[in-house]
């Protein structure tokens, strides 16, 4: 797979916003550690090799251990995952799969089971923010580092 084109020289005031919107993210009050799950499920599910790796890394580096890094993919049929990080994966994966899943009201249940309504809100801009950044990333072909 090739690169297509860089997005940061491309459009450099489209990527500022996008950074802006990366920095809110990371100020909001959620977890460092669930929003390293979140982006690395959304990044599995939209197929993002260069996300994937980025935040395992970032996962790793924040404490996270391997196992959990390994078993996110499966988190359904894992016993690794808080009932906390069930919903936000959860939401993450109604989310990242809108126009399959429609938000469904089960998983919109779960979350607010968990996560106030300020935190569903954080967490809906934070899972909103990693998909932009996959669809930039899948888009224009942005690879990992071998």
């Amino acid at each position: 797979m090739q690169p297509r084109i860089d997005f940061y020289t491309a459009s450099p005031n489209a990527m500022k916003a996008m950074l802006a919107l990366e920095a809110a993210v990371s100020q909001l009050p959620l977890e460092q550690s669930l929003i390293e799950l979140v982006k690395l499920r959304a990044s599995q599910i939209n197929g993002c090799a260069f996300c994937v790796d980025l935040h395992s890394q970032d996962a790793l580096k924040h404490g996270e251990t391997q196992r959990r890094l390994f078993a996110v993919s499966v988190w359904r049929e894992s016993p690794c995952f808080t009932p906390r990080e069930r919903a936000a994966l959860a939401w993450t994966e109604a989310l990242t799969r809108l126009s399959e899943t429609h938000a469904p009201d089960g998983d919109y249940q779960l979350l607010t089971s968990q996560f106030s309504p300020a935190e569903c809100v954080d967490l809906s801009v934070a899972i909103s923010t990693i998909n932009s950044w996959n669809r930039l990333a899948v888009g224009f072909r942005k690879l990992p580092e071998a």
